[in-house]
């Protein structure tokens, strides 16, 4: 059988597994094949060369390996808490090994009476040292293998632990695998790459990440299969923007005309940054080019990414061109519409507000509007991508906040013009440039990385929930000098599984506490009906309600000027990105403002971490950075709903920065010398692509 065939072959097959398994492992962790079992790399090892006694046991041992008699089990417990315990000793005391499932098979499986050796985390209860499911196997069988002294561990989830799937299993059955092996595994890179860059074969790699005969032995397995991963990931990025900039013409916006010169020197409502300046330089070279643009445009909260792209909506429009926004929600929709049109009022434009609440008569005549060409620029929801909803010649989309749409959604757009439009994707959510590399390696980027003249440093504090009174007393502080006050909970109703403040009982807090007439609170969350709710934020805008109690729903787009203070409650519940964006709420006045955060008492070391950065910074891409290495890219505020086109196996975007920009010259090298990969030396790295990134998979042409 052929390497390739036999990598191939289902999990099913391999001793121990068969068809119940085999979906389990399908379902837990997308193992199917035995190339995707070989594929699923340890996270850790633990020296299996040591064995304790038990009287050498202490209770912050992570992982004990003891060799001993099983004396005896017995059953303890009633109905569901019914469990299996069995008595283990040495000659230096004894403990006991405790079984939550499995209680039936495990004594004839494992009788008394002999001798095993067992590998488990070690507890206390009720003054006894105990392991709770451990490893367990005879001495006689354990002397008849080979063992790494450096054992592998996988992780594992609550579903595989319950059905006995432990890190030995899988390293049991990897084993099997590779002893089946004939011939060497495949190599995945070309000759002259292994070569230059001294890497450890692809077989080689492979049997050390499992199996490690030695420290210097893992390093340099993990080394080339890091390097590998995230070189592939590269070259798809760069193959797939060498060719759209080859085969993909973009519509010329050839000229300036008179509806940007109007506005820039009539409506303008502040001075654009030397940052504006340069970013809208950059778009209109690229809309010029005769290229399709593809750009991502990162700003932090407040730093003027709308107004760049309302000028770059007048230069299509000057082109004979109509624009559209999509927004991820109606508030944020209704924000730039609302902004838009109170910055060209002036003007000969027409604007058009498109979401879920848009009545049918007044969509009606959108679309006709829409189709002949008299609207010039839409703005809405996901309901754009509507098959209804047609363009008489559209040459400019802005996705705004872009990590909230899937590649799909922005796709339908792309495809409701004959010529593909211009594409902007906005995002103030900072990315980490190792991030951005990886996920939107394939774009052009711009950042702005100015805040307006005159804006003030957010001061911001952290404050356990005891200190709440002088916290309120700030507030009605801040309220007496004309100020509005914004409050955050991360929840609607109580939780069985989380104490964290909610928005409902806090509500009754803050009502004592700011009792009408004096004051006027609105309330706003995402369970709210669309008109409650903009009734509700109305009456703040207008300075009618002088504190907003509200969820997350506030995230994103909401500005008004003269709310000086967020308060968000329960922070530790929140990740860097959320709290940065919700910071973001204020200080977009001249005022000073401020950001309190409040916690319980007890907190976990990470969350203590998180506020303390927010105390310390308000850089959006210093606290990014953070955010990458505290809780890596997967839990990164957008980078789940991105549409990630891949898993990462062993790289980490956080702590592999260096290694993500040595991977990109690599293939930025191969890609300018052979952007098809025909040349005969890269055939293996174009067939690996192939498999890595198939058409229904890969992110093709949409940005």
């Amino acid at each position: 059988m052929q390497t390739a065939d036999f990598l191939d072959k289902q999990i099913t097959y391999l001793p121990g597994v068969g068809p119940r398994r085999a979906e389990l492992f399908r379902k837990e962790l997308a193992i199917e094949t035995y190339r995707d079992l070989l594929q699923y790399y340890p996270y850790k090892y633990v020296d299996r060369s040591r064995f304790y006694k038990i009287s050498e046991i202490e209770t912050e041992m992570p992982v004990v390996q003891i060799r001993g008699m099983l004396t005896g089990y017995s059953y303890e417990g009633q109905g569901r808490i019914r469990r299996l315990s069995a008595l283990f000793t040495d000659e230096s005391g004894s403990l006991r090994l405790v079984w939550f499932k499995g209680t039936k098979w495990i004594p004839g499986t494992y009788p008394a009476g002999k001798e095993y050796i067992i590998f488990g985390k070690p507890n206390v209860f009720g003054g006894t040292f105990n392991i709770i499911h451990p490893e367990i196997e005879s001495t006689e069988k354990a002397a008849s293998r080979k063992v790494s002294s450096m054992q592998a561990q996988y992780s594992l989830t609550e579903a595989l632990r319950n059905n006995f799937v432990t890190s030995r299993v899988i390293s049991k059955m990897a084993g099997t695998v590779l002893s089946q092996l004939t011939t060497e595994l495949p190599e995945t890179l070309p000759e002259h790459l292994v070569k230059k860059e001294r890497l450890l074969s692809f077989n080689d790699a492979v049997h050390q990440i499992h199996f490690p005969e030695s420290n210097r032995d893992l390093e340099r397995a993990r080394y080339r299969l890091k390097l590998e991963e995230l070189f592939f990931i590269q070259l798809n990025l760069l193959k797939i923007k060498s060719l759209r900039e080859r085969k993909i013409k973009g519509i010329v916006f050839n000229k300036v005309g008179p509806l940007l010169n109007t506005f820039y020197e009539k409506f303008l409502p502040f001075p654009l940054t030397d940052a504006q300046k340069r970013v809208i330089k950059e778009i209109r070279r690229d809309m010029g080019s005769g290229h399709q643009m593809n750009r991502l445009l990162q700003g932090d909260v407040g730093s003027g990414k709308t107004i760049v792209a309302l000028m770059c909506m007048l230069i299509a429009a000057d082109n004979g061109y109509q624009t559209c926004i999509m927004a991820p929600t109606e508030i944020l929709a209704n924000q730039h519409y609302n902004s838009f049109n109170s910055y060209l009022k002036e003007m000969n434009l027409r604007t058009g507000l498109l979401t879920g609440s848009t009545k049918k008569k007044e969509r009606t005549e959108m679309e006709a509007a829409l189709l002949d060409g008299s609207m010039n620029i839409l703005i809405g929801t996901h309901a754009l991508i509507e098959d209804n909803v047609q363009f008489s010649n559209l040459g400019f989309v802005v996705i705004d906040e872009q990590h909230r749409f899937g590649v799909a959604q922005r796709g339908k757009l792309w495809q409701k013009s004959d010529t593909p439009p211009h594409m902007l994707v906005m995002t103030a959510t900072p990315i980490p440039r190792t991030l951005a590399m990886t996920l939107y390696g394939d774009l052009d980027v711009s950042v702005i990385n100015q805040l307006p003249p005159g804006r003030k440093p957010i001061k911001t504090m952290h404050y356990f929930d005891s200190s709440r009174e002088p916290v309120f007393g700030f507030i009605r502080k801040q309220i007496d000098e004309g100020r509005q006050i914004y409050i955050v909970y991360p929840l609607i109703r109580e939780s069985e599984k989380m104490d964290y403040k909610t928005l409902e009982a806090g509500l009754e807090i803050i009502e004592r506490a700011f009792p009408p007439p004096q004051y006027a609170i609105s309330v706003v969350h995402g369970k709210m009906p669309v008109r409650n709710k903009d009734l509700s934020m109305d009456l703040f805008k207008k300075g009618l309600t002088q504190i907003m109690v509200a969820t997350t729903v506030i995230e994103v787009g909401v500005d008004i000027p003269n709310a000086s203070v967020m308060v968000i409650e329960s922070a530790e519940r929140f990740g860097l990105a959320q709290l940065h964006q919700l910071r973001g709420r204020v200080g977009r006045g001249a005022d000073q403002s401020y950001c309190i955060l409040m916690s319980s008492e007890k907190l976990s070391r990470e969350a203590v971490k998180r506020l303390e950065i927010m105390v310390s910074t308000t850089d959006g891409f210093e606290i990014s950075e953070a955010d990458l290495q505290l809780r890596g890219p997967g839990d990164i505020e957008g980078t789940q709903q991105s549409g990630m086109p891949f898993t990462l196996r062993i790289a980490d975007l956080g702590r592999d920065g260096t290694l993500i920009e040595y991977a990109r010259r690599i293939a930025d090298e191969i890609i300018t010398n052979d952007p098809l990969l025909d040349n005969k030396r890269n055939l293996i790295l174009k067939n690996e692509l192939k498999r890595l990134f198939p058409p229904d998979r890969s992110w093709s042409m949409i940005s």
